[in-house]
């Protein structure tokens, strides 16, 4: 049994020996074939350079008349940026080319592939973006004025609904019901010459939560949904609804111009700002959630209808924030059911994070 395993060893080895080499011998192979790859992508490359610093030139040029227009330089100003734009993107040509032709001729004098300990990063440069060459997003110039930017924008905090004659906390615990919101904004410089003014507009999600108090639950029926106690003594009752809403806000507030060489913009860093507008949207989803002990089992109920949940949804909402973070509130003008003889509102009080 010894020698058998010994004869199984030795033939394994030799296997696997025998393998590396052809491994070997097929990465030169592919090695050789991927620099003639190269070298050909590196020679389009070089037309692609000058295309690209051609279309670099050209938004530079435009930037300069676009600042020439307003006022802002004098006509032989605006020719000497642009003869100095000329000649940097005249010399960008032809160090990026000598650059491609030092690494086609490097290429060109191995058979098998060269590692230089840099060539990755050459290749990740001139692989990335619509022109191949040396990112494109990094080498574009800034345009001179940016009147839209775009943030993320999270809330959180209370949740509960009121109708009439009632309170906060009347019907649902308030500690207990929440909201979150989760959504993209795009925000609009109103007036070409001041930031004063804000036009902020977007999408977001939001789940809006309720916790019944004294062991109640939602009930439909029919065209009908009402609160009813349960059975049971219930150790968790949750109402949630989900709204795909567009907000809209008017948003207020000062701001510090930052000014550049060939661009400027507009920041609310470390400023106040409020913004007051509202929301109009779609409920996607309502569930419920109950948990109960029944005959000495704990069983947890997860109820997805449609609750007669009012299918289009709007309101208003306002805040009032320091840079990125803000105490906002909103409140659905539209009932939570539709069709009930005693309608209810969904209110909401929290925090506000724009992340821009």
């Amino acid at each position: 049994m010894n020698t058998i395993t010994k004869y199984v060893v030795l033939l394994t080895l030799c296997l696997i020996a025998t393998g590396m080499s052809a491994q070997e011998t097929q990465k030169d192979s592919i090695a050789y074939r991927e620099n003639g790859l190269k070298i050909d992508r590196l020679t389009e490359l070089k037309k692609t350079i000058q295309e690209e610093e051609r279309e670099f030139l050209k938004a530079e040029v435009e930037m300069i008349n676009e600042r020439l227009e307003k006022g802002l330089i004098t006509k032989s100003q605006a020719e000497k940026l642009k003869k100095e734009a000329a000649k940097k993107r005249a010399l960008n040509i032809e160090n990026r080319i000598a650059i491609i032709d030092n690494k086609i001729a490097l290429l060109e004098r191995n058979d098998a592939e060269y590692n230089d300990g840099n060539s990755e990063s050459v290749m990740i440069g001139v692989s990335l973006g619509k022109f191949s060459g040396f990112s494109f997003s990094k080498n574009k110039p800034k345009k001179y004025d940016k009147r839209t930017t775009s943030d993320l924008v999270f809330a959180v905090g209370f949740n509960n609904a009121i109708g009439e004659g009632q309170k906060i906390g009347d019907e649902y615990t308030f500690m207990q019901s929440g909201f979150v919101e989760l959504g993209w904004a795009w925000k609009t410089r109103v007036f070409k010459d001041n930031n004063a003014v804000r036009l902020k507009y977007g999408f977001s999600f939001q789940w809006n939560k309720l916790t019944p108090k004294d062991d109640r639950y939602f009930v439909q029926d029919g065209n009908t949904t009402t609160l009813q106690t349960f059975p049971s003594e219930l150790t968790e009752s949750e109402f949630r609804i989900t709204n795909l809403v567009f907000p809209l806000h008017f948003e207020f507030g000062p701001s510090k111009k930052i000014e550049r060489k060939n661009y400027f913009r507009y920041s609310t860093y470390k400023h106040f700002k409020i913004g007051i507008g509202g929301y109009a949207g779609f409920n996607i989803g309502t569930q419920q959630k109950l948990r109960f002990k029944e005959d000495g089992d704990r069983v947890k109920e997860k109820i997805r209808r449609s609750y007669n949940a009012t299918p289009f949804v709007y309101g208003l909402s306002a805040y009032v924030g320091y840079g990125s973070i803000g105490i906002y509130a909103k409140y659905d003008l539209s009932p939570m059911f539709k069709d009930q003889t005693f309608d209810q509102h969904n209110l909401s009080m929290g925090f506000r994070f724009d992340l821009d």
